[in-house]
């Protein structure tokens, strides 16, 4: 029964308005999605600070437990092994997964404590120098960073990639040969040679970090996935035990010409 009340019959032409959506409205409707997904927590440096703690928390924890218990060179080949095929594996696809950076802080810190301690009894304090010479050297590379004192440019990029490639290329080379003559081609070795090597080692090591720091910054201006920052934590931690490495084998050769 229609009301004679203008007002009601106003307010009834209205809603009946309102109840019948035009077409667009409809194919507005139809195309939205079903549910809001929900939102993502985007990486801050913060993140990238406390997740690189947990992995070297985690590196530092396993060597020392390697330090004390001194497994043997057997327990390290095997610990690197290990440690190297998840690093390769992160590496290359590209994953942020918090087991695998942990597990592969575990095993390389295995590798690192029995290393240490062998050449602890080599050159008593040898380690300790190692140690802050890493500290430095990542304290340096990151004012460097902070100040562009030198700025990381996709041909810098380049050029550190292709010189950490040609490294990795003289060692294995390096390794094959010293399966027929002892020494290999003398890279790895005490004399002018192996310390030359190393040098240029540690300085790769560092402009590495460089890169490192430069995807965190990136990561977090790009406003990447929170879990992105154990990438990042996974890249850190494999330079600066490449750092570490290069700077204890560095510092046995200078010890060992005294």
């Amino acid at each position: 029964m229609e009301s004679r009340n203008p007002a009601f019959r106003k307010m009834g032409e209205q809603a009946g308005r309102e109840q019948a959506p035009s077409p667009q409205q409809l194919h507005d409707m139809y195309n939205q999605p079903a549910y809001a997904p929900p939102a993502v927590r985007t990486m801050t440096v913060d993140d990238v600070v406390v997740k690189g703690f947990l992995s070297l928390g985690t590196l530092t924890l396993t060597g020392a437990v390697a330090w004390v218990l001194n497994f043997g060179m057997g327990v390290a080949l095997v610990s690197v092994l290990i440690g190297l095929g998840l690093g390769l594996y992160l590496g290359f696809t590209g994953k942020a997964s918090a087991p695998l950076t942990l597990a592969y802080a575990a095993f390389y810190g295995v590798a690192v404590g029995t290393i240490s301690h062998m050449f602890n009894d080599l050159y008593n304090g040898i380690v300790f120098q190692a140690i802050i010479g890493t500290a430095l050297a990542f304290g340096a590379m990151l004012a460097v960073y902070s100040l562009r004192i030198i700025r990381v440019t996709p041909k810098f990029t380049r050029y550190v990639l292709a010189a950490g490639m040609a490294l990795i290329g003289l060692m294995l080379v390096n390794l094959v040969v010293g399966l027929f003559s002892e020494g290999g081609i003398g890279i790895r070795e005490n004399g002018v040679l192996g310390i030359v090597f190393s040098v240029i080692a540690i300085l790769v090591g560092c402009f590495f970090l460089m890169l490192d720091f430069d995807m965190v910054e990136r990561g977090v201006q790009a406003g990447l996935p929170e879990k992105y920052s154990w990438a990042c934590a996974f890249a850190l931690t494999s330079t600066l035990v490449w750092i570490y490495l290069e700077v204890l084998r560095l510092l046995a050769i200078l010890n060992s010409s005294d």
